[in-house]
């Protein structure tokens, strides 16, 4: 069996060079055979995975002879990290990689829901002519407000200022002091006022036992009743139920969403609303974003390979084992 695992569909220049000099096994599917991956981990001394392969303590117990955890991404929900880390195995990912394909497809949300482009394109297309049926509004002189202000958040308000947006911010692990906020023209907040004031809420947390459902009923009734919910970090930081209450109810104006708690949904109570902005997780996939993120990972994962330390490691940057 291979030395390098790849348990989704991960492609790219880099991991076409890593196939070339080391013994790889490309298994796209093999995210969703838990038995079979766990045969193959045996042997294996590096996997790369996504968001779907999911990395547990008994799949490490299984893989006496990994070194790495290559995580193809910034979140790492999917990996116990601590059974990793106990393992003394390098838990590597990606957190700054996807960034600005994130931020730019939260900037396309915001563009959508004011002018209604998807909507306004098939008319077109199919024929008609009614500019009416699509009068819209402008970002510019709107307050957006972020929760989060790490990497993406930063990024967001930094393109939202270009378009002429107010940027308030929620974050629980920053000074309002801090210097960087003033530059980056952002106003920190509580989370209770930035829901009461903003015209589009975004969304960038990681998934912990602190955020998860932290959207809840309570979260979108102190909501302007013409905002916009928007979120492009993890799913199960919204109540999905509170949220299609939120919508069908019209406490809210509409969300977008490009995460959803589980992926793919098992129904489509959002896809029916006309109110809503839905993608399949596509935040990170653009090519640019895809080859950085590929090219990090295969890199960190020859480096330990190779005796060498890991550059984007999240735990230690050597295994210990």
């Amino acid at each position: 069996m291979a030395e390098i695992l790849v348990s989704e569909n991960i492609t790219g220049e880099a991991m076409t060079r890593l196939d070339e000099t080391h013994d790889v096994a490309f298994e796209p599917d093999l995210w969703q055979n838990v038995e079979e991956l766990a045969r193959q981990l045996h042997t294996a001394r590096a996997i790369i995975v996504r968001n779907q392969t999911k990395v547990t303590r008994e799949l490490i117990k299984a893989a006496p002879n990994l070194q790495i955890i290559a995580r193809a991404g910034a979140g790492l929900d999917n990996i116990d990290t601590e059974a990793a880390s106990e393992a003394g195995i390098v838990v590597s990912y990606t957190p700054s990689e996807n960034s600005i394909s994130v931020a730019e497809l939260v900037l396309g949300f915001m563009l959508t829901a004011v002018r209604r482009i998807p909507t306004a394109w098939l008319h077109t297309r199919s024929g008609g002519w009614n500019r009416m049926q699509f009068v819209g509004g402008e970002l510019f002189g709107k307050t957006l407000g972020i929760v989060g202000l790490g990497r993406i958040g930063r990024l967001v308000a930094e393109r939202a200022l270009a378009f002429g947006m107010t940027i308030i911010a929620h974050d629980e692990f920053i000074d309002p002091s801090s210097p960087f906020v003033a530059d980056l023209g952002a106003r920190l907040t509580s989370l209770d006022d930035l829901l009461t004031q903003s015209d589009f809420v975004s969304v960038h947390v990681p998934l912990t036992p602190d955020t998860r459902n932290c959207f809840s009923s309570e979260a979108f009734q102190k909501m302007k009743s013409s905002a916009w919910f928007m979120n492009a970090s993890r799913g199960e930081v919204v109540d999905e139920a509170a949220l299609l209450q939120a919508l069908n109810e019209k406490q809210i104006a509409g969300a977008a969403l490009d995460v959803r708690s589980k992926e793919p949904p098992e129904d489509n109570e959002f896809g029916k609303l006309a109110n809503v902005i839905l993608t399949p997780h596509i935040g990170a996939f653009t090519n640019e974003a895809q080859e950085r993120v590929v090219a990090a990972v295969c890199s960190d994962v020859v480096a330990i390979l190779a005796g060498n330390s890991a550059v984007n490691a999240f735990n230690f940057a050597e295994p210990k084992r």
